[in-house]
């Protein structure tokens, strides 16, 4: 692999990689770090990189391995709120339908977060970065039954947590 190959072909997945392993540490600084990693460790194996087919999910768990080794060391801190991250808002809304957003978000944030490790990532994965079922079995080193049960749970519990508060009015 050349410079140009790396320019063109690792370096556009790097809010990706940043959104991930900052999903799992929780701090942006932190996170940065886990990523300039991966890049360091992609350029130094750059002569295996002919036998890699899919670059993104190879960096994708990269990214989830050092962010583990990572979080093993740190004490977890929270994520920021779902919309300072992802910036989601609108300005065409009413403040009403803002508010109301904000809370629902937070409460989406929240029932992620309490999540089961895997569930978590999984649902990470495929929700908010879009990535595919077999994309996501790369990354996370499971099998296809595995990511289905686990997204299918994650996304089960979240919803029966909606659907509680909402039919109380909570």
């Amino acid at each position: 692999m050349n410079l140009e190959a790396f320019e063109s072909q690792v370096l556009p997945v790097k809010n990706k990689l940043f959104r991930f392993a900052l999903k799992f540490l929780g701090n942006e600084e932190e996170a940065k770090d886990v990523v300039q990693e991966v890049f360091i460790r992609v350029w130094k194996g750059r002569e295996q990189m002919d036998q890699i087919q899919n670059w993104e999910a190879w960096c994708m768990r990269i990214t989830r391995n050092l962010s583990l080794d990572r979080l093993r060391t740190l004490t977890r801190k929270p994520t920021q709120n779902i919309e300072e991250t992802f910036d989601i808002r609108q300005e065409s809304f009413t403040p009403h339908e803002s508010t109301e957003m904000d809370e629902s978000m937070n409460r989406i944030t929240e029932f992620i977060n309490a999540l089961p490790e895997k569930q978590k990532q999984v649902i990470h994965l495929r929700d908010v970065e879009g990535y595919s079922y077999n994309e996501i079995c790369e990354i996370l080193e499971l099998d296809m039954n595995q990511v289905k049960v686990n997204l299918f749970r994650a996304r089960n519990a979240v919803r029966e947590k909606l659907m509680k508060i909402n039919a109380y009015g909570l």
